[in-house]
């Protein structure tokens, strides 16, 4: 059974940085692609980033274009998503989510893992 475990989540001031990781164990996702999602109270799940097996593809929500960067080390069964520049709007539970598909998908319900999330909260 595969397990998705997110770290690196807390509390920073806006224009700080914070970097989550994730770490796939029990079992492969193969060749799979791997994503993050952030959902804020009273909101709907939202698409974040998403990178594939090789780490060759990656595709970001418009909302983190150009502050947040998702990387991916196969070998290790992990993933990160660096995030700079934060604003008191990323605030979220953040979660990692894998998918059996090698393409790059941002719908929710392309993903067939998922991990329990991580608490960002920026503060104004």
């Amino acid at each position: 059974q595969v397990h998705l475990e997110e770290s690196g989540g807390g509390l920073v001031q806006a224009g700080g940085s914070l970097r989550l990781s994730c770490t796939v164990s029990g079992g492969t996702i193969g060749s799979g692609a791997m994503g993050w999602f952030r959902q804020a109270p009273g909101k709907e799940r939202e698409f974040v980033a998403a990178i594939t097996w090789t780490g060759g593809s990656t595709r970001y929500g418009d909302s983190v274009k150009g502050r947040f960067t998702i990387s991916r080390d196969g070998a290790k069964n992990t993933m990160s998503l660096q995030m700079n520049s934060l604003k008191p709007e990323d605030t979220a539970v953040y979660y990692c989510a894998a998918t059996s598909r090698y393409y790059i998908a941002i719908a929710v319900n392309n993903y067939d893992y998922w991990g329990q999330g991580t608490q960002v909260t920026v503060s104004s």
